[in-house]
């Protein structure tokens, strides 16, 4: 069984397929995804999507490069949402310096705000980092013991700060670019952490895996990156897909389904 524990469905790149392709999920044992907002038109979307799938989930929450669109009604308006029973986390949400198109001040104040939301919800997140270790990390450590854990979402640093991460209760997401010849420090990070930290995710419709790279990517493609993770860690195809779907259903707090998929 997989979970899908980070992908964007609600994109347009779906528009044409998008029941066609989730019909075909199920078939291949694609058993949950988590959709993920990255501002508050996808947030919605998101629920949306949520409620037309049993199996569909959704996060909400504004990426960093959407930060100026959040204020406190905005935040309210999260918090209302986050009271549907289909709502299981916060994010996409964090701090992305590879632009520098958004303020790091602005950044930083609404990663902040969305944390605490988190907090108070008793909800788990999920963060973007890139280009921002050394901020994401010292504002996570400044909420650690406040938070439910979470998942740090294709993750790009070191092995030394993914064991940090670990340590503090967070999963790791791996998708396509575990498959990529350029990387390298992802591989080395997944060889190097247990496979119990490990989530699979894809970020579709972006970051296709070998040998669809620069494609539409989706769930379908999992079981390339599921194959390299296999690899790395010395073990089968089946104790990757068995680990990391039991990783998801911990890192969402839905135990219950776990229960009922015994």
């Amino acid at each position: 069984m997989i979970f899908e524990t980070h992908g964007h469905y609600d994109d347009e790149q779906f528009d044409t397929d998008r029941e066609q392709l989730l019909e075909e999920f199920q078939r291949q044992d694609i058993r949950y995804v988590m959709n993920i907002g990255a501002n508050i038109a996808t947030s919605k979307a998101s629920v949306e999507l949520a409620h037309q799938y049993d199996f569909i989930y959704a996060a909400i929450g504004t990426h960093p490069d959407d930060a100026p669109e959040l204020s406190d009604a905005a935040i309210e308006m999260y918090r209302q949402m986050a009271v549907d029973e289909k709502v299981k986390a916060i994010g996409e949400i964090g701090l992305d310096y590879f632009h520098e198109d958004v303020p790091k001040e602005a950044q930083i104040h609404w990663f902040r705000k969305q944390l605490e939301l988190a907090e108070e919800l008793k909800l788990p997140v999920v963060i973007h980092s890139r280009d921002a270790a050394k901020d994401t990390m010292d504002i996570m450590k400044e909420m650690q013991g406040r938070l439910c854990g979470g998942v740090i979402h294709c993750f790009s640093y070191s092995t030394e700060i993914a064991r940090e991460y670990i340590k503090m209760g967070y999963y790791i997401g791996v998708g396509g670019v575990v498959t990529f010849n350029n990387g390298r420090k992802l591989k080395e990070v997944v060889e190097a952490i247990p496979l119990t930290s490990i989530v699979l995710e894809t970020d579709s419709p972006y970051l296709s895996p070998v040998p669809f790279r620069g494609k539409r990517n989706s769930a379908l493609n999992i079981p390339y990156v599921a194959k390299e993770i296999a690899a790395l860690k010395g073990v089968t195809e089946e104790e990757v897909y068995d680990v990391t779907f039991k990783n998801s259903l911990k890192l969402y707090r839905m135990e219950e389904n776990m229960q009922a998929e015994a």
